[in-house]
């Protein structure tokens, strides 16, 4: 298998997209151009800087409108909210979550935290999500029907929730494994820690099912540090609330505490950056799509390589910009990246598959092809906000 396109022909597509902006151009870094500063500083100047303040309430609320659903729950950082949301869908220990293997590992990981087992699957090249397909023929290949459960036949344990992930920002075919889902008596948890402002059929994701969002420095929108979690289920909203602010029970004085519960609630200061940078994220997103836009037209005709697009019926922010090899011959991963490195370019490579990774090489998992083949073709390009604001009509 051999490309035809060398390092110096991407390195010459990129920089036909990113002009003389200073070298190095990082990944992805963060924009302040709004009320960030005046947010923070009223947060400073009344003494509510930490997890009660109004600015947590009106990021909720706002976070909660931008994606459409009923509720919000903003927390110190994604992991967390990925942890939070595992509890309060029911994953106990010992349980089994369905999980892709592309993702980072903070996926797995809550899962380990809620006292559960990753049981990973495979994904698919159209948008890097899991494969409903092969997901479908491996629940009929490994698990059954039990007394109302589904129980993974080979290790014995409840396989009780899916959590598909947006990868980079592109929408999973989230229906069909919504579907799969309710066949199977599975709980659906979205992980869409990259996904903010990515749409399907219209909607933004995090209105339909409950999902997970991370507002890290590298993201669209960040916080500092910061996550969230949307939900239409009200019950399932006031459990979250409860369980991530201590498990305290309403009282004016009182430390009244009801079970083990998690200090797991955003500052305030936190929450007012997360306001001011949500005020801009229709302009942001329309940057970065016009970012990934002009990457897609310097890489055409480009052989053997191609901008991975949004899904059909899909609109993806683009979170971070996937240049996909069709093939690549051993080594083509880490020469390219050493060449785009050496010209200040800060591309980077998708994750380590999961199940490869020393802690996770014997959990459950289907069989993984796409996924290991996926892993050696991705290179992620310089996504930040701000090289893709120059290309915005004026």
């Amino acid at each position: 298998m051999t490309h035809s396109a060398t390092s110096s022909e991407i390195i010459a597509a990129i920089t036909a997209v990113l002009g003389n902006a200073p070298r190095p151009v990082a990944l992805h870094e963060p924009l302040f151009v709004g009320h960030e500063n005046a947010y923070v500083t009223s947060c400073i100047d009344a003494g509510w800087v930490s997890s009660v303040g109004s600015f947590v309430n009106r990021f909720e609320n706002d976070l909660a409108s931008f994606c459409g659903a009923q509720h919000a729950v903003v927390m110190v950082n994604g992991t967390c909210a990925m942890h939070a949301a595992l509890m309060v869908s029911g994953v106990q220990a010992g349980d089994e979550v369905l999980v892709p293997a592309l993702t980072f590992v903070a996926t797995a990981n809550a899962v380990v935290h809620a006292g559960a087992v990753p049981h990973f699957v495979d994904v698919e090249e159209s948008a890097l999500g899991v494969d409903p397909v092969a997901l479908r023929s491996h629940l009929e290949g490994v698990a059954l029907r039990q007394s109302g459960h589904t129980v993974n036949r080979l290790t014995g344990r409840r396989i009780r929730a899916l959590m598909p992930v947006h990868v980079f920002g592109h929408p999973c075919r989230l229906e069909e494994l919504a579907a799969i889902a309710q066949e199977w008596g599975l709980q659906l948890i979205e992980d869409a820690t990259e996904a903010l402002g990515s749409t399907v059929d219209g909607r933004p994701v995090g209105g339909r099912h409950t999902a997970v969002f991370s507002f890290n420095g590298n993201k669209i929108i960040t916080t500092g540090g910061g996550g969230g979690v949307t939900t239409n289920d009200e019950d399932l909203y006031l459990r979250l609330k409860h369980l991530t602010t201590a498990a305290k029970q309403p009282h004016a004085w009182a430390f009244l505490h009801d079970e083990v519960g998690y200090n797991y609630r955003m500052p305030n200061l936190n929450a007012a950056l997360g306001c001011a940078q949500l005020e801009q994220a229709p302009r942001f997103l329309a940057a970065k799509r016009a970012l990934a836009a002009a990457y897609a037209r310097a890489f055409t005709g480009l052989s053997g390589l191609r901008i991975l697009p949004s899904p059909p019926g899909t609109e993806s922010n683009y979170w971070l910009v996937t240049l996909l090899a069709e093939n690549a011959d051993p080594g083509w991963l880490d020469t390219t990246l050493q060449a785009l490195h050496g010209a200040g370019l800060q591309c980077r490579p998708v994750w380590q598959p999961l199940h490869l990774l020393p802690m996770y090489r014997h959990h459950p998992r289907s069989p993984l092809p796409r996924t290991e083949s996926l892993a050696q073709r991705i290179i992620s390009l310089p996504s930040s906000v701000r090289l893709g604001l120059p290309l915005l009509p004026a």
